[in-house]
């Protein structure tokens, strides 16, 4: 039996909880000159002919419904390789520069794999972009391709996804029986994206949206790509710029992700990157009157493990039939380690499980899963699944005892809920992606932010992606949490903000506290 990682890639926690060095040259490199090469006609220059339709398409825009916004859809190639395999849909929404003649567009992805642009540029508006950005670009959101409302990825309904979710398998922990049935449920899961799905599964991948990307900077009028990606984000932008070089504008890449790390590697990072923030907050924890906890971070931490397996072995009934296992209770405790905003929610959830009351647990876990009121709005979760079983090479049969002694000597909390039957095992679309460092050579300088407490995509891989691209600039944000851009730091900030609206390029290293 194979095992891969409890989560992938991270999804972006644009909308937090609260609201419900390299080897860059940095000194070396010049500011930027505006980009005023834009037109409102679509760019064809250096394209295939055979995708010169799809490049020379004229976007019709709607209103939204709200003021500011309009909304088009693009057709795209299923395979760039063989336009003649069929067509798919794009969703895409724009919030009109706010202020004179805009600078171009700003193309956005807030994560991920499978969270929608369309819903978080729309919803959240200020969360992506601050005024300085609404008010100098066209800010462009967009559903990659097998997301939300364009093409989408489709498998169960909610009373499956329920299941999927929360129904807890037979027998212990790490038995036969138990994985019999997690495998049976990979199998099935598998079984329904392919049926639901209309034959777009081998068509999901990173470099497919990254191609999308070119063809949406086309269609604008733009002649190169600005571009403003979270967390997932990262690597589909760093994706575009590996391959596209020459079309890069100014970039910004918050929460790097480091595409040279295979499926097992990154798995370890980032739960070490969520045992590290755990331990940050129960150190803060222990601080306050209402922490369940007591004594140390260690002692903590201990009692903590002692909880989960008592969960394990006894869930505790909600409110409305579900029970809450100790997968899901991690899944809780994930949500809410995206953002120290949350820690508040953390604290009360972990005494309400203490005392047998799984209410805010769930509250938290289904935040987490995209559920709400019983029901799943969008497709996150489906498509984060097809994403990464075509992104990530198979590693053919890995050491399992190896990588969850590694796992248990580096996340000794998290580790005996982060590893499970391989979900690609059963996958219907082959892998097709490949894991190489990308240095996009030519590029303009391309701005990546890490922030040092991030869980999620870890700052070493943001320090990792800064040194392979060409012309990275690592930005540091000192801090906890996930992400660094319009989390408060006026340093961050100011130096996105001056790059993309400017083209002035950060000093060399800058650190922001």
């Amino acid at each position: 039996m194979s095992l891969r990682r409890r989560v992938t890639a991270a999804v972006a926690g644009l909308t937090g909880l609260a609201l419900a060095l390299s080897g860059c040259l940095y000194a070396q490199i010049p500011p930027m000159a505006p980009d005023t090469a834009r037109s409102l006609a679509p760019q064809t220059d250096s394209v295939d002919a055979d995708l010169l339709p799809y490049y020379g398409q004229t976007l019709t825009w709607t209103d939204c419904g709200s003021a500011g916004f309009d909304c088009t859809t693009v057709t795209a190639p299923r395979d760039y390789a063989d336009p003649s395999a069929g067509d798919l849909q794009l969703a895409v929404i724009r919030h009109r520069a706010t202020s004179g003649e805009p600078l171009g567009s700003l193309l956005t992805n807030p994560g991920g794999p499978g969270v929608s642009g369309v819903d978080t540029v729309r919803d959240s508006l200020s969360l992506v972009a601050d005024e300085n950005l609404t008010a100098a670009y066209d800010v462009i959101g967009f559903d990659p391709r097998g997301v939300g409302q364009s093409s989408a990825v489709t498998c169960y309904d909610a009373a499956g996804m329920d299941a999927f979710l929360y129904d807890i398998p037979p027998g212990a922990r790490g038995s036969e029986e138990r994985n019999a049935e997690l495998e049976k449920r990979q199998t099935d899961f598998a079984q329904a994206c392919e049926r639901g799905s209309d034959g777009l599964l081998p068509h999901i991948s990173t470099e497919n949206a990254a191609r999308d990307m070119d063809l949406l900077r086309a269609v604008l009028g733009d002649a190169t790509l600005n571009y403003l990606g979270f967390s997932y984000g990262s690597l589909l932008g760093a994706t575009y710029a590996g391959l596209f070089p020459e079309r890069v504008g100014r970039m910004v890449l918050d929460g790097g992700i480091d595409p040279s790390l295979d499926g097992s590697a990154s798995g370890i990072a980032q739960a070490v990157g969520f045992e590290n923030a755990l331990r940050a907050f129960m150190a803060d924890c222990l601080t306050r009157s209402d922490c369940p906890f007591a004594d140390s971070v260690d002692d903590a931490m201990s009692d903590l493990t002692s909880l989960l397996e008592r969960v394990d072995a006894r869930p505790i009934a909600g409110g409305d039939g579900r029970r809450l296992g100790a997968d899901t209770l991690v899944t809780a405790v994930l949500a809410a380690l995206y953002s120290d905003q949350s820690w508040p929610y953390l604290r009360v959830a972990l005494t309400g499980a203490q005392n047998g009351d799984a209410t805010v647990a769930f509250q938290l876990a289904d935040f987490y899963n995209g559920r709400e009121n019983g029901q799943y709005p969008s497709n996150t979760l489906e498509a984060l699944r097809a994403y990464n079983c075509v992104d990530f090479p198979d590693e053919g049969d890995s050491d399992d005892a190896a990588l969850q002694k590694e796992l248990e000597q580096k996340a000794p909390v998290i580790a005996p809920y982060w590893l499970g039957p391989d979900p690609c095992a059963a996958w219907p679309a082959p892998p097709t992606g490949t894991r190489a460092p990308i240095t996009a050579p030519g590029s303009p300088p391309i701005l990546v932010l890490g922030t040092t407490g991030d869980p999620a995509t870890p700052y070493t891989e943001a320090q990792a992606l800064a040194s392979q691209l060409s012309q990275g600039v690592l930005v540091t944000y000192v801090g906890e949490g996930h992400l660094a851009y319009n989390k408060g730091n006026a340093c961050v900030n100011g130096a996105v903000d001056d790059y993309l609206v400017n083209g002035v390029v950060p000093d060399a290293g800058l650190r922001c506290d």
